[in-house]
């Protein structure tokens, strides 16, 4: 296969594999818009806001046990059992004399009642356990608040991640795209060079194999790029289909101090926050178990309706109150105590725990961004003079002073340099959005 013959076949690969300008348009994406769409675009980020919705529902589940609970029951029962035939009798008000009689008492003929009830209760204390549960849904509210922010978080890291993957396979497509042209210009060399008898077959054949390996990395590289697009769409929310023009992002050339990012950290951190709010909770249950020594007090009502039909009823009513005091239980309730104790002390370390994990995280991410950092100023450096050691063996070697194997090591250490700087350049912009992300600023 000649080299317009490959050049041909790289170009049907990307177009079945990207999507045209012309077909699908493109469209300009900077990273901050990556991350912004991520959080709110994405399947994942409409979930949160479900999820937010339903924390919001429970306060009202829970506010419920201040107001009165009122059952209606309709019932119609038939049967000839003593007692219910009795108690029937009297709630119609058709009880008799007649139905004292030992045979009607003990053999009564079957009667039909319609009941028709209407019950209310309000709890007037509770121990405070309403308030306890009210509080415990809004804290669960804002853990649920908490935890999205961090979910945001990391959805936008992962769209930073992708954004990078494009940026940095892009570029490497150009090197790779690079690599054969110039592959291909030392290949015309040698058999030039072969043609006038300054050297042999195997030259030519040695760049041929270089050649045919260029081909295929820029060819592997044109597909890792279409996936990696795909990928940056799904991370993003957008059609799979789209074509991003990617705008590289400015990233700050200095770092900030450590101390202070991480006094920011400590504040801005969604999950700092839930386990604040864990050991929020954990109180919270130490309280409710320590209310089931607390009376409780209600008062009831209720109203009925008895007759054979329901358009023959009698009414009556009860009114009462109920104060229940709980005297022992097995020692259970001792036992919730404790454990809620428990439950609150493991949370409060656990908050101290996360604490100490956030300032090691930020602290880590500050190392690995000047890391990154130097890498790339080396990295570029080490591009630099690999390609003008090339541009000098090549000078050699067309004055017979190099071989040219000498030629094509020179040719695989630009493109080995051009990937490592390419990499450096772009873990530079992922190391910043990962220093952010410690931070809880994304």
């Amino acid at each position: 296969m000649n080299s317009r013959t490959t050049r041909a076949v790289i170009a049907l690969l990307a177009v079945a594999v990207l999507p045209t300008a012309n077909s699908f348009g493109q469209t300009r994406l900077t990273l901050a818009d990556a991350m912004r769409l991520a959080r709110t675009a994405t399947p994942a980020a409409r979930a949160q806001v479900s999820a937010s919705e339903e924390a919001g529902e429970r306060i009202r589940q829970a506010r419920a046990g201040y107001l009165p609970r009122i059952d209606v029951t309709e019932s119609v029962q038939r049967g000839n059992q003593p007692v219910f035939v009795f108690g029937s009798l009297l709630s119609q008000q058709r009880f008799t004399a007649a139905n004292f009689a030992i045979d009607a008492l003990n053999r009564p003929e079957p009667v039909t009642n319609a009941r028709t009830s209407i019950s209310v209760e309000q709890p007037v204390f509770d121990a405070g356990l309403t308030r306890l549960a009210v509080e415990s849904a809004e804290i669960g509210r804002d853990l649920v608040a908490a935890s999205r922010l961090g979910a945001q978080q990391d959805l936008a890291l992962g769209a930073a991640r992708a954004f990078v993957r494009v940026l940095q396979l892009d570029s490497a497509a150009r090197a790779t795209q690079a690599a054969v042209e110039a592959a291909e210009s030392d290949l015309a060399r040698a058999r030039a060079r072969r043609d006038v008898g300054l050297v042999t077959d195997a030259d030519v054949l040695d760049v041929e194999v270089h050649f045919a390996d260029m081909r295929q990395r820029e060819l592997a590289t044109t597909a890792d790029l279409a996936v990696a697009r795909i990928q940056l769409n799904d991370a993003i929310g957008a059609a799979l289909n789209d074509v991003q023009v990617l705008v590289p992002p400015d990233v700050p050339a200095a770092s900030p101090a450590a101390d202070s990012l991480v006094a920011e950290a400590q504040v801005a951190r969604p999950d700092r926050r839930e386990a604040d709010l864990r050991a929020l909770i954990a109180a919270n249950t130490r309280r409710s178990a320590q209310a089931a020594f607390l009376p409780r007090v209600a008062v009831q009502g209720g109203w009925e309706f008895n007759g054979q039909r329901l358009t023959d009823q009698q009414s009556s009513w009860i009114v009462g109150a109920q104060v229940q005091v709980n005297v022992f239980r097995g020692f259970g309730d001792t036992a919730r105590i404790a454990e809620a104790r428990h439950a609150e002390a493991r949370a409060q370390a656990e908050r101290d725990g996360v604490e100490r994990a956030i300032e090691v995280e930020v602290r880590a991410a500050l190392a690995r961004l000047d890391a990154a950092r130097g890498r790339e100023r080396v990295g570029q450096e080490a591009l630099t003079q690999a390609r003008e050691s090339q541009r000098i063996v090549r000078d050699r070697y067309d004055s017979g002073l190099a071989t040219i194997g000498d030629v094509l090591r020179a040719a695989g250490a630009v493109l080995d340099a051009e990937s490592r700087a390419t990499a450096a350049q772009t873990d530079v912009i992922i190391q910043a959005v990962a220093l952010d992300r410690a931070a809880g600023r994304l």
